[in-house]
């Protein structure tokens, strides 16, 4: 299993400067129409899950060290969804409400009709899909070892529980082996930092992403990114990289999703697109399962994991040269525009038995 990074963060106010730049499509997201629908969620400031309320800061930026490489749940496993709060009360949102109240209207149909590129949703997660996240962390492990003076082995099982692995369980395998678990929070906090202090020297996004973005904007389809780092690290990483004006939406901690599912699904809600529309591209088994979940399509890069890991997935690449417009098409041609959706399923009546009888002649 592959245990994502995750950073908590203060909600960011309204009237920081690093914000997403304007889409470079025509047409504005229905904000009222999900208001109606009960599906703006209000932010929540994640909780430190390890109790501790210690501040780390890099930069001037501060942080707490939560959820950081910690195992997330997949979600949606029965189509369950996400609560949200309107005027009249809590409203349960799940798989089967979005994918019909997200329905195409009839001028959008007819649009999607002549244009049906334009009626697909691209999601991106953002570990090892966006960002080379193994190599941040593997850094992180090494520089921590050099300065608490241990000798990281040189070996394949070693690699993979840095890649992998929780944070407790690597240090408690590596670091804390011969000192005081007391020291844990201390030392999460420190990889913490360091890992912080990578990402923010980050600029290359993975190997084809620019020019595969670029080709989904051209065929005006819009994107979101997500992931349960904070809004900001979030915004500068991507502004830095020169990604920020391809994504159209992005979901971070502050949305306070409580899985990848949902994380899917808020990414749904906020590019306007039912959710078998979606297609998801990520690179953990998990995440594939998750997609399905949401009745989503799920695209799966080989790397993290090999090939027979993501079998799957509807799609698996090894980069996203190997891409074009064309498989997006491709991943719904089969079953038409009414794949995913929802099917009744005959049940036919078993025919009663035929009586045998048998004649004798006397």
């Amino acid at each position: 299993m592959d245990f994502t990074a995750r950073a908590s963060s203060h909600a960011i106010s309204p009237s920081h400067p690093y914000r997403l730049q304007p889409s470079p499509f025509p047409h504005q997201l229905p904000f009222s129409k999900l208001q109606r629908l009960g599906l703006v969620k209000n932010r929540l400031v994640a909780r430190c899950s390890s109790g501790s309320d210690e501040l780390g800061s890099v930069n001037g930026l501060q942080f707490t060290p939560n959820k950081l490489f910690m195992q997330e749940a997949i979600g949606a496993e029965y189509g369950e969804g996400f609560e949200t709060f309107r005027a009249d009360g809590p409203l349960k949102v799940d798989v089967d409400y979005l994918n019909d109240k997200l329905q195409d209207g009839f001028l959008k149909r007819i649009r999607y009709a002549m244009k049906p590129d334009e009626a697909y949703g691209l999601i991106f997660s953002w570990d090892n899909v966006v960002a080379d996240t193994r190599a941040l962390k593997r850094k992180a492990w090494k520089q921590l070892a050099s300065e608490e003076g241990k000798d990281i082995p040189e070996d394949g099982d070693i690699e993979r529980l840095m890649r992998h692995a929780g944070a407790d369980h690597v240090l408690h395998k590596l670091f804390l082996s011969d000192r005081e678990d007391n020291e844990l929070d201390s030392l999460k906090l420190r990889f913490s930092q360091l890992y912080y202090d990578n990402l923010l020297r980050i600029e290359r996004p993975m190997e084809g992403l620019k020019d595969w973005l670029e080709a989904v904007s051209t065929a005006r389809i819009p994107c979101a990114i997500v992931s349960s780092l904070d809004r900001r690290n979030m915004m500068e990483t991507l502004e830095r990289m020169g990604l920020n004006k391809y994504f159209q939406a992005i979901v971070t901690e502050e949305d306070g999703m409580e899985s990848i599912a949902h994380r899917f699904l808020s990414a749904a809600v906020k590019l306007d697109r039912k959710p078998s529309k979606c297609v998801v591209f990520e690179d953990d088994p998990r995440g594939v399962a998750a997609a399905h979940n949401c009745t989503m399509m799920a695209i799966a890069l080989i790397g993290a994991h090999p090939a027979y890991d993501l079998r799957q997935a509807d799609l698996a690449v090894a980069n996203f040269s190997e891409l074009s417009v064309i498989n997006l098409r491709r991943l719904f041609a089969n079953n038409g525009s009414t794949f995913m959706d929802l099917q009744k399923q005959v049940i036919e009546k078993t025919p009663s038995k035929r009586k045998l009888s048998i004649d004798t002649i006397f």
